[in-house]
């Protein structure tokens, strides 16, 4: 197993969302302009509300690539009934560019976790041709290996996750 998915697949992230892949592709997500995504670190809520900035490696333009966030803790990471529960999708993102010049087809949803420790994975598939992925019928109950399998993504060339939990409310005194 490659050092870069070792962190995937401890966080279940290969397991429970993926099967297990070689990463081809670099990828980074950042929130804020400032706050880069790692495999397994922990993000506030309040950091994650807009959208991150999905910058997509490659090597060819011509290169059309889907990135998936999905929560595959819902409701809980005790009970995760829901499991997975789709937060974005964006389709065709040109390689060497950013998820800003791909086309939305499931708008980005803020995570918001109730119980327990959530990962947010980020998940990247290189697509066959451009115009071929249709958004789901539904967020919860997503699954991203049939999503892929119906859209012909192959397997995936890039991933990364967060965990996030809800904020502790404050004392009173």
């Amino acid at each position: 197993m490659s050092r870069n998915m070792e962190p995937l697949s401890v966080g279940r992230v290969v397991g429970d969302i993926v099967d297990g892949f070689i990463p081809s592709v670099k990828m980074s997500v950042i929130y804020n302009s400032n706050t880069q995504v790692a495999n397994g670190h922990e993000l506030m809520p309040s950091v994650v509300t807009a959208k991150p900035r999905v910058d997509i490696g490659g090597e060819d333009l011509r290169a059309a690539y889907t990135l998936i966030m999905t929560d595959p803790d819902a409701p809980s990471p005790s009970d995760p009934y829901l499991r997975e529960h789709l937060h974005w999708i964006v389709a065709d993102i040109p390689g060497t560019t950013d998820a800003s010049f791909g086309k939305e087809i499931v708008s980005y949803e803020s995570p918001k976790p109730v119980i327990g420790i959530h990962r947010f994975a980020f998940i990247l598939f290189k697509q066959r041709g451009r115009e071929t992925v249709m958004p789901p019928a539904s967020r919860d109950y997503f699954n991203t290996r049939r999503f892929a399998e119906e859209n012909g993504l192959g397997s995936p060339v890039a991933a990364v996750y967060f965990n996030a939990q809800r904020p502790t409310a404050a004392r009173r005194r």
